[in-house]
């Protein structure tokens, strides 16, 4: 498992790289995206691979790789939301936003450690197609808990959703990674 931890910390590494750069490219304009937009941002990214997983011509020359990386920044920005709330401007240094980044990474790895323990690492065995199923199957819940305004009855709620689209996204890229 500390292998585990380790592969972990490298893919989240590429993945913040691409959101610095990003947030100096584009500040934090994200922060006035409600949970239902950037739900749909990462539906349109699992879509994408799942296309990708199915077809055998690809006219964007853009793989798997980057759409699985835009997912879990989607997710943490969605994490950050949940936490902050929506702003009507950005409202956040460069330095802040990658704060508050690392900060709900960190909640998600713990998740996936205890996870992981619990469930003796069975996604090394699951195929990456799987890993995207999955995905689309956590933005399902999510849609239809957005669309009951947020309550669930017996169901664990977004926040758990998007944290395990980020774990999922994360081992997904691990697989990919090895089969360079």
């Amino acid at each position: 498992m500390q292998q585990t931890s380790k592969q972990y910390d490298t893919v989240i590494e590429t993945c913040r790289e691409l959101f610095k750069k990003k947030t100096k490219d584009y500040g934090t304009a994200w922060r006035i995206l409600r949970l239902p937009s950037l739900t749909d941002q990462i539906f349109i990214k699992a879509q994408r691979i799942r296309g990708l997983q199915e077809k055998e011509v690809q006219k964007v020359d853009e793989g798997e790789r980057s759409e699985f990386i835009g997912i879990v920044n989607y997710s943490i920005m969605a994490l950050v939301q949940l936490e902050k709330g929506v702003a009507d401007q950005p409202d956040l240094s460069p330095k802040e936003a990658l704060e508050l980044y690392n900060g709900q990474v960190a909640k998600t790895k713990n998740l996936m450690e205890a996870k992981n323990h619990d469930y003796g690492e069975a996604w090394r065995e699951m195929r990456v197609s799987s890993l995207t199923d999955l995905i689309l199957q956590k933005l399902l819940r999510v849609k239809e808990i957005e669309n009951n305004k947020g309550k669930t009855i017996a169901s664990e709620g977004v926040d758990a959703n998007y944290q395990d689209m980020v774990n999922y996204a994360v081992f997904a890229l691990i697989h990919l990674n090895e089969e360079k």
